[in-house]
């Protein structure tokens, strides 16, 4: 059976711990160390370990078996935590618990072994909830998938697959959707022509129209008048109309039910719900998204911690999904650059010597025994002066030297944005410094310090989105020109420099190339007789002449290669709806255009909604038409919307929807163990819910969840479904029933 392939990069990580491990061992005597030291060759380490550890339970107090069987289980579990990652990254999440038991064994207090116990069921928790929401997403709830998912973002910031899912969302979802999923009954057309009315007689109609329950503070004037002209929007859109010109604000209570109260500081207060979110930061300062937050969120709690890098935020749902919103904008990896820089320093020496070297000195005098002139001379010994001159008397000097030297530095950089880096390449020299006091007794004190001489970068990029990178350059080349001997016996050095500072913008993968720092020496010197040696060409004869030329250049290459730009974020973290200045984060009043429908009859004379289209949304623009009529034997679409998720003593809300121009009959059949009518039947039968659904309009059927109904999936079916045409009678059409029919009944939370 092959080997999974993570286990590969462990056995080259612990290569080099074993090799050295092995060779400590067999330069020992017990036979215990020996035996570890082949199995650790064979790869055996588990074996090694029971073989070192039956060793020291036999000789408790031998320092070099105790010490081998810590390298070895340190090589364990090093091992081990490969393989966990390995099997984490791959969702083999029984596997990994298996080897994270065998890592508590080995070291039962290893801090990553206490980790790992956490985010290893975690981990699982985290698949099983993006499944779900998945799942949730596919079946047409959004609210409900971004929901979960950022469930998962809130344990685990950096889980791809829940960030993959809210792009998905955020992609299928328009701007302006809602920041609550509200629920079907929210979403049914409505036309509304009001003149001078009362409140309550406006929310009555809405009511008796929708069935959705409206609750009054006890501080909303119900008498107050308002005029309202809308026609085919959404009960929701209308809501939000009507409170926004009355200074009203509303509280969602349950899919049905909504709470009216006035829109003051103190009525907010009151009824608004309050959240605490903690948010962890992974590359953004804090301190600037406090700033941020505070002044674009206005927030009203906020802590910070800069040792976690965490932010607390205590404020309303709407106000922290815009501070969410907010933050996953800035919270990006900062930028880097790898710098490929090549330093040249070319340099060229020639000397050139050529002339015939006459002697300097001329001596007569008296000849000592040493051979030597000099002394006291008598006048009586004048015969025996004799002149000299140096030996060879005359030399011949033809000499030519060239050189070229070629010193090469090649650093790679990397460097993150807007970040100094510096590079250093050359030695500091020591520089002696004595001082002397005169304080009763003379004392010299020495000190010294160094001077670095060689190669100096400064390097400091900006990277720009459009792939360029502003890089802003200091370089300093220095070298020894020579050394000096200074008072009591100090050492100075005499330097050369040379300097370069420039700011360059290049492309990524540009190179460019810095040149013309020239040291240029030429001199000439000649040597030999006066006035006979400066003659032209005839010089020569009488002299020496030397000819020197030292030319050295410094050539900077550097090229910039981006590691990692800014990643920008989705337009849905740049661009999104912030609500009012009073209220930041609620969601927008602006009206949705509706499609092509039916024309909405108003309130006061019909209560029945029109259709709208099958997701709950708004249709899309277009001129209203009449119901179509409906050839003969065509089948008809019957739209079901359920509510998909309730809790114990919930409202299952059940909204059918048709565009024909036929009158469409049936029964909702449901559990009656399980569910029940909202309002009691009048003689209807248990478990069967009869409704008449007009043409081209929609219906809704409430049912409350019963505390026998907690932890199971209710399914609703529909039956007896008949067809009838504008004269009554009936009509032998196919019905096709499209939309979810299941109902989770969960605990609350």
């Amino acid at each position: 059976m092959s080997q999974p392939r993570f286990r590969a990069p462990c056995r080259a990580l612990t290569l080099a711990a074993l090799l050295c491990g092995a060779a400590v061992l067999q330069g020992c005597a017990h036979p215990a160390l020996r035996e570890a030291d082949e199995l650790l060759r064979a790869n055996q380490l588990s074996q090694a370990d029971a073989v070192l550890a039956q060793a020291l339970r036999a000789a408790p107090q031998d320092a070099a078996l105790r010490s081998a069987q810590l390298r070895v289980r340190e090589q364990r579990v090093a091992r081990l935590l490969v393989q966990i990652e390995g099997l984490r990254a791959a969702a083999r999440w029984d596997e990994a618990q298996a080897l994270l038991a065998q890592l508590q064994q080995i070291e039962p207090q290893h801090p990553r072994a206490q980790a790992l116990a956490v985010e290893l069921p975690r981990g699982r928790r985290h698949e099983q909830r993006l499944q779900e929401a998945r799942q949730r997403f596919s079946g047409g709830h959004p609210g409900m998938a971004d929901a979960l998912a950022r469930e998962i973002l809130a344990e685990n910031p950096l889980h791809a697959g829940a960030r993959q899912l809210q792009n998905q969302i955020a992609q299928a979802r328009p701007l302006e959707s809602g920041a609550q999923e509200l629920g079907p009954a929210f979403q049914v057309p409505v036309t509304l022509e009001f003149r001078d009315a009362p409140l309550r007689q406006i929310f009555e109609a809405l009511s008796r129209s929708s069935q959705v329950n409206f609750v009054f503070d006890r501080d909303v004037r119900t008498d107050a008048r308002a005029s309202l002209f809308l026609r085919n929007v959404t009960l929701d859109e209308a809501m939000r109309v009507l409170l926004s010109t009355q200074q009203l604000d509303r509280k969602i209570l349950n899919a049905n039910s909504v709470l009216i109260y006035p829109n003051s500081q103190a009525k907010q207060r009151e009824h608004q719900e309050l959240i605490t979110r903690t948010l962890y930061l992974s590359n953004a300062d804090v301190k600037q998204v406090q700033n941020l937050v505070r002044t674009i969120a206005k927030v009203r709690d906020l802590h910070i911690d800069e040792r976690l890098n965490l932010m607390v935020v205590r404020d309303t749902p709407e106000v922290i999904r815009l501070v969410e919103k907010l933050i996953a904008s800035v919270d990006l990896p900062e930028p880097e650059v790898m710098l490929d820089v090549e330093v040249m320093e070319v340099g060229s020496d020639q000397v050139e010597a050529l002339g015939l070297q006459w002697p300097d000195q001329v001596q007569y005098g008296l000849v000592g025994p040493d051979g030597k002139m000099g002394g006291t001379v008598l006048l009586g010994q004048r015969n025996e002066f004799r002149g000299a001159i140096a030996n060879p008397a005359l030399v011949a000097t033809l000499k030519g030297t060239a050189g070229q030297v070629n010193l090469l530095a090649n650093p790679k950089i990397r460097v993150r944005n807007r970040e100094k880096a510096k590079v250093q390449i050359g030695q500091k020299l020591p520089v002696f410094t004595t001082t002397t006091n005169f304080n009763g007794s003379t004392s010299v004190a020495a000190s010294v310090s160094f001077l670095d001489v060689g190669l100096k970068l400064d390097v400091e990029p900006t990277i720009q989105l459009d792939g360029d990178v502003i890089i802003r350059m200091g370089l300093e080349v220095s070298n020894v020109i020579k050394e000096m001997v200074g008072p009591g016996g100090t050492t100075a050095y005499a330097t050369g420099t040379r300097n370069a500072s420039t700011t360059l913008r290049l492309n990524d993968g540009e190179t460019q190339v810095l040149a013309g720092l020239i040291n240029d020496e030429d001199r000439s010197t000649a040597q030999g007789v006066p006035g006979l040696s400066r003659l032209p060409l005839l010089g020569r004869l009488f002299g020496v002449n030397t000819d020197t030329r030292n030319k050295t250049e410094v050539v900077l290459l550097i090229t910039p290669r981006i590691v990692r730009n800014v990643p920008l974020p989705d337009v849905r973290l740049t661009q999104l709806p912030a609500g009012t200045d009073a209220l930041p984060g609620a969601f927008s009043s602006l009206l949705r255009t509706p499609a092509a429908s039916a024309p909405a009859a108003p309130l006061l004379s019909s209560p029945a909604p029109l259709p709208t289209a099958a997701d709950g949304s708004a249709p899309a623009p277009g001129p209203a038409t009449t119901p179509a009529t409906t050839p003969a034997g065509e089948a008809v679409r019957l739209l079901l919307e359920t509510t998909p998720e309730v809790v114990p003593d919930g409202t299952v809300s059940v909204v059918l929807r048709q565009g024909s121009a036929l009158t469409l009959s049936g029964s909702l059949r449901y559990d009656p163990s399980l569910l029940q009518p909202v309002s009691p039947l009048a003689g209807g039968e248990p478990g069967r819910l009869p409704f008449v659904l007009a043409p081209a309009s929609a219906q809704a059927l409430l049912l409350r969840a019963l505390p026998a109904a907690q932890g199971q999936i209710v399914t609703l079916s529909l039956d007896g479904l008949a067809a009838r045409n504008a004269q009554e009678q009936p009509v032998a059409v196919p019905v096709q029933v499209e939309g979810g029919t299941q109902v989770r009944v969960e605990a609350p939370r």
